[in-house]
């Protein structure tokens, strides 16, 4: 029963949580188990070896960490860095935002790189910074890979190029909660040395595991790195991965047979289709925003994110009214405008396990949203540039076929 009864489904389109399939939600409704029986430590050396397919990495090292995204970028920086080792990042949204103050309070030494939200990092800037650091005083480059607070996706290729060409040794940090697993992520061609992801972003999982993945690099420099760290502690992990038991505390029994169901899913769509879907909605979503004659908060095409809409509202309108509305009166769950953006801007989540049909109803609801808080809408402009789109982009779905 939900805590607050409407009648159907709710419609969830905030950027994360997302929707959890129905194969996910079964699989996870089970009793407890002994973690140090062999079934356990047995499904779990297969769940790593297939969460490092989504970060399409062959060397890297992933840990399945009962803990947020939050907790995801304690560990990467505190097993990689030391207290007062500079690192360059980037500020251009809330979430960006959040990480910067957690590496401040960290007592690591913090150059930040701000840009206007609804732009992406200016790595003209990064380009400057690396020209500089004739005694590599950059320890580590740290960028979220896709913004969530503005619908904005960085180049992460760009910047390893960047890393490359001035032969510089920092190592290359990402925030990935809401791009790995819904957009094009390579981790070892792009040269990444620690990614990190939440399960209730693409993977559509409840919230409650932070994985990260560690290159060779980032292992090497977690041994000399003297950051306090104990829940986060790779070693810890690392130990009982020699041992094969690979768990050094209690994990959630329910979650892992959850995550197990989430990628089974995915590598029967294929990881590939899955990144296409989501640039199909990504896209329709934008053609109905157009259609609506409003603007996208996200600045410039090459920066457009296919797993989020940030839409700009007109001055006479509170943002907040829009997403307060969707539900109270549609039983439909928007994002809110964050910081900077707070009443400038509502959120449009399209990621995860969602197809073009469901787009469909949210674009609807929100244009009668719009009508109702005095918005001259025409109601299914926007849905129709997004179906005449998607008639035409939308593959056979490949085990019907």
């Amino acid at each position: 029963m939900d805590y607050v009864y409407g009648p159907g489904r709710n419609h969830l389109f905030v950027p994360g949580p997302v929707n959890i399939p129905e194969p996910v939600i079964r699989a996870m409704n089970r009793n407890n188990e002994d973690y140090r029986s062999p079934a356990i430590p047995a499904m779990t050396k297969t769940l790593l070896e297939d969460v490092k397919k989504i970060f399409k990495t062959t060397t890297g090292t992933p840990f399945l960490i009962p803990t947020t995204g939050t907790g995801a970028w304690e560990s990467a920086l505190t097993n990689t860095l030391s207290p007062g080792d500079r690192i360059v990042s980037f500020l251009i949204g809330q979430f960006s935002l959040l990480w910067i103050d957690q590496q401040q309070r960290l007592n690591f030494n913090v150059d930040a790189v701000e840009s206007d939200w609804g732009q992406g990092a200016n790595l003209d800037i990064l380009a400057e910074k690396l020209a500089a650091d004739h005694t590599h005083t950059i320890k580590a480059i740290c960028i979220v890979h896709n913004e969530t607070a503005t619908g904005v996706t960085n180049n992460l290729a760009t910047v390893r190029k960047l890393l490359d060409h001035y032969r510089h040794p920092a190592l290359l940090l990402v925030d990935g909660v809401s791009s790995i697993c819904a957009l094009d992520f390579r981790m070892d061609e792009w040269g990444v040395d620690v990614a990190l992801t939440g399960s209730q972003k693409a993977l559509s999982l409840p919230t409650g595991i932070g994985i990260v993945c560690a290159s060779p690099n980032a292992l090497e420099a977690s041994k000399s790195s003297k950051s306090v760290r104990v829940f986060f502690d790779w070693n810890d992990y690392l130990k009982f991965y020699k041992l094969g038991t690979f768990w050094p505390y209690t994990p959630s029994i329910q979650l892992l047979y959850g995550l197990r169901a989430a990628l089974d899913l995915i590598f029967e769509e294929g990881l590939d289709n899955v990144i296409a879907r989501h640039s199909r909605l990504g896209k329709a979503t934008r053609l109905a925003v157009e259609a609506w004659g409003l603007k996208n908060c996200t600045q410039k095409e090459e920066w457009y994110s296919d797993t989020v809409t940030a839409v700009l509202v007109p001055p006479y309108i509170d943002s907040t009214e829009i997403v307060r509305r969707a539900w109270k009166r549609y039983n439909l769950s928007l994002g809110l405008g964050l910081n900077k953006v707070a009443g400038k801007v509502f959120r449009i989540g399209h990621l995860g396990n969602l197809n073009e049909l469901q787009l469909l109803g949210c674009l609807a609801g929100v244009e009668m949203i719009l009508k109702d808080v005095g918005y001259p809408v025409k109601l299914g402009s926007g849905v129709a540039a997004a179906c005449a789109y998607l008639q035409n982009n939308i593959p056979m779905i490949p085990s019907r076929i």
